[in-house]
């Protein structure tokens, strides 16, 4: 903040006999300054409190509630200022707890009255979906499907892929969750990579992505991206799959902590997209052809998926060697135990240690577990 300086006395009286002393009480009270920056910063927040009622005209077609910006810093420099905010706001009927987006809003100063003239996404912070365009809007029964640049059919058939992916979802997930979901659809992959805050590259790997943190509270407002690139190349099945899984990881958000292992929460999500019904289960072998590939060279894992095993940008087939193990973790838990065991030991390993989680379930410990998945892995992919 650059507050102006106070103005000096039109009239100067010397009184021979009178010193000043100290020299600042012989000028403005020197709390002047900050007085008129206080009220300055005050008039800001007003003026981005006015701004920020309601939504923008343009986002009309979204259905926002709780909106409201917090200013939590301003910068002013003259006639202009930079005010820091976080918005928050819910999507109606979707979010049972707010969404947050740190924000810059620019204002100018005219004849002491402050006017907001810009608002975009903080230095560092990643956008919103409207800050790449306007956004089109479809409802689905289970599903709200944001789009920026994309047609009204690719819309459309994306929520209708998402209707039929919510109900495979809760039958894997007898657990607790709201049973609909808001998947964002930006025009291109590198627009993907901005609203995720990530370099294009660790995307591009990716059809979709979920974007819940674990350990954020019991209800994160949770969006599934898609990549518009991968996700398009993908035939129908694969889409499926995609989805399924990335909305997998919508429902358990509410069950998965820092504790999780990403072998369970990964593994979890493609058991439920792969989960076998009459007709449409597919062998271990096909749906795992590295993992496959790489037993039959005498190469079995030697232990569970580690969670760095699980990052994107690196290589490619340890990668899918890592989603397939953890899918085959699962896949044998739920096959020996049955699929309630399976949920059982993913709503505990959320709160307990692994060690505990497995003994309570299976009557296992980590090393035993490991030891039946490289049996289970011999047998079923040799």
């Amino acid at each position: 903040m650059s507050p102006g300086r106070p103005g000096r006395r039109a009239v100067l009286r010397v009184l021979p006999l009178l010193l000043c002393a100290p020299l600042a009480a012989c000028g403005a009270p020197a709390d002047t300054a900050d007085t008129a920056g206080t009220a300055a910063e005050r008039d800001i927040r007003r003026a981005v409190a006015r701004w920020s009622a309601a939504p923008p005209g343009r986002l009309a077609g979204i259905p926002l509630e709780d909106w409201a910006y917090e200013v939590t810093s301003v910068r002013r420099d003259g006639v202009r200022a930079l005010a820091r905010a976080e918005l928050r706001y819910r999507l109606a009927g979707y979010d049972t707890a707010p969404a947050g987006s740190a924000r810059e809003v620019e204002l100018t100063g005219d004849g002491g009255a402050w006017r907001v003239t810009g608002d975009r996404p903080a230095p560092g912070a990643p956008p919103q979906l409207w800050d790449q365009g306007p956004v089109a809007v479809v409802r689905g029964k289970a599903c709200l499907v944001l789009g920026v640049g994309r047609t009204p059919a690719d819309l459309d058939r994306i929520a209708a892929e998402a209707d039929r992916a919510v109900p495979a979802v809760s039958a894997a997930w007898p657990g607790a969750w709201a049973g609909r979901v808001v998947v964002l659809v930006p025009g291109t992959l590198d627009a993907m990579a901005a609203l995720l805050g990530r370099p294009a590259s660790a995307c591009r790997g990716m059809a979709a992505v979920t974007t819940g943190r674990v350990g954020a509270g019991p209800t994160p407002a949770d969006r599934v991206v898609i990549n518009p690139e991968g996700y398009g190349e993908l035939a129908e099945e694969g889409r499926r799959i995609v989805l399924t899984h990335e909305i997998t990881h919508v429902a358990t958000r509410a069950a998965t902590s820092e504790r999780t292992p990403l072998w369970l929460s990964e593994g979890f999500a493609d058991w439920a997209a792969y989960r076998e019904t009459p007709g449409t289960g597919r062998a271990a072998a096909e749906a795992a052809p590295e993992l496959a590939r790489a037993v039959r060279r005498g190469e079995l894992p030697g232990e569970l998926p580690a969670n760095e095993a699980f990052g994107f940008g690196g290589d490619a087939e340890a990668l899918a060697r890592a989603y397939e193990g953890a899918w085959l973790v699962c896949r044998f838990i739920a096959g020996k135990w049955g699929d309630a065991a399976l949920v059982r030991l993913y709503e505990k390993a959320g709160r307990e240690p692994l060690a505990t989680a497995l003994a309570e379930t299976l009557g296992l410990d980590p090393a035993e577990l490991t030891r039946a998945w490289q049996e289970y892995l011999r047998d079923e992919l040799r």
